[in-house]
C-alpha cells in the first residue's frame, strides 16, 4: 500500500434521533467528533414500515395475479 494516501480512521460518537448514542470507527470528522443523525432506523418510513401501500396502477397487479395466480408456488 502507498503511504499517506488513506484517510484517518478514528473513533466518533453517533447520536440517534431518540437520543441513544454509540461509538464507532469512521473516516468522517475527526477523533472524538459527534455525528447527530436527522434520520435513522427509528424515524424513517423505509425502516419503520410507515404508510406503505401496494398501488395497482393500470391493473398491473391484478393482471399479474390473473395470469400467474394459479401456479400454486
Amino acid at each position: 500500500m502507498k503511504a499517506d494516501i488513506h484517510p484517518d480512521y478514528h473513533m466518533i460518537k453517533v447520536v440517534m434521533t431518540d437520543g441513544t448514542e454509540y461509538e464507532t470507527r469512521s473516516t468522517w470528522g475527526s477523533e472524538g467528533a459527534v455525528m447527530n443523525l436527522e434520520i435513522d432506523s427509528h424515524s424513517h418510513p423505509a425502516w419503520t414500515g410507515g404508510n406503505q401501500q401496494l398501488m395497482d396502477r393500470g391493473g398491473r397487479v391484478s393482471k399479474f395475479n390473473k395470469r400467474f395466480g394459479g401456479l400454486g408456488l
